[in-house]
């Protein structure tokens, strides 16, 4: 009996101390906490997204809505939002930074993010994903339809030979030169509407993703996709603003000649090449059909015509799929998205 009561008071004894342990570390805790500040435990809520539209052919843009919840609460604000299009086989192949859409009321907010398919993306499922400071914060998934394109061969004499296949530093500078400009995603909205043509003559001598074959006066032959819309126009017919804009590009170049260039949205452009005359300076707004100047054959052309291109975040982009819906609906997006 002795042995039994010895054994029972020493398990007593080391439960109380033990006890007492946990009391002095929690008081060491509390003094701590008061000294330091309690850390600041703060819930990130997730993304609500929609998508416009949501079966995209190759070339088309895509509209990427999203919201935060109540103060974007768990977010670095200094921290862009990121989207991504990544395909079936987990590639990924295009991607955009958000913006703040200006709002109406201010009981409302949405940031969006525009991108576009490229035109040599495959049909099938896919998927954007939206990625802060490195991290995935939402995905919604999207299908790529089947798209066919022209195929053209077009024959260069010698002096469109050499311009376009001779090593030149300033066609390298110029280049350069274009594609910082066409790379910044910057935050002012111009335009929310869709985007009307440039000329008023529907005669067309190239369209949109035509897979072209040059053919060099020696024989030789080189492939590439055409980034925009030929127009066959007289020269000297006006060339208008697709939408409203900020000129940020209006001089000459060697390959494109005579060449103006408007942001309308975030990372959105649209790019007026060949022209004979430029009628704007940069830096200028310009309203939905101000005249920017005459069309022409400068640069690298086979005769008068304008070429009319747009890019989103870089990517080439068909102008009919910005001619048929606003590139920016924000009832609809928020009617998705709630």
């Amino acid at each position: 009996m002795r042995m039994c009561y010895d054994q029972s008071m020493r398990r007593i004894s080391t439960r109380t101390k033990a006890a007492r342990l946990s009391i002095r570390a929690l008081a060491l805790t509390a003094i701590f906490t008061a000294a330091l500040g309690a850390p600041r435990l703060v819930a990130q809520e997730p993304v609500k997204l929609a998508l416009i539209p949501d079966r995209p052919r190759p070339g088309e843009p895509v509209t990427l809505g999203m919201t935060l919840g109540p103060d974007g609460v768990g977010y670095n604000p200094k921290a862009r939002f990121q989207a991504v299009l990544i395909n079936a086989q987990g590639t990924r192949i295009a991607k955009a930074m958000f913006f703040d859409l200006p709002m109406d009321t201010d009981t409302r907010s949405l940031k969006v993010a525009i991108l576009t398919v490229p035109c040599t993306a495959q049909a099938g499922t896919a998927r954007i994903q939206v990625e802060h400071e490195g991290k995935r914060v939402g995905t919604i998934g999207l299908a790529i339809e089947n798209r066919a394109f022209v195929s053209e061969e077009i024959p260069l004499d010698k002096a469109n030979t050499e311009l376009r296949r001779d090593e030149d530093p300033q066609k390298t500078a110029e280049s350069l030169v274009l594609w910082d400009i066409l790379s910044r995603t910057g935050t002012s909205v111009y335009t929310t509407g869709p985007f009307s043509a440039p000329v008023a003559s529907t005669r067309r001598t190239s369209f949109f993703g035509d897979r072209r074959v040059f053919r060099y006066v020696d024989g030789s032959k080189a492939a590439s996709i055409h980034a925009g819309i030929d127009y066959g126009v007289p020269r000297g017919t006006e060339v208008r603003a697709c939408a409203e804009g900020k000129v940020v590009f209006a001089r000459s170049r060697i390959v494109t000649g005579n060449s103006v260039v408007i942001e309308h949205l975030p990372g959105v452009y649209s790019l007026y090449y060949h022209l004979d005359r430029i009628s704007v300076s940069e830096g200028a707004l310009v309203s939905r059909s101000t005249v920017l100047g005459q069309s022409g054959a400068t640069g690298l052309a086979t005769g008068p015509h304008l070429h009319w291109e747009i890019r989103v975040a870089g990517e080439n982009t068909d102008p009919d799929a910005l001619l048929s819906r606003p590139i920016l609906d924000k009832d609809r997006l928020f009617d998705k998205i709630e």
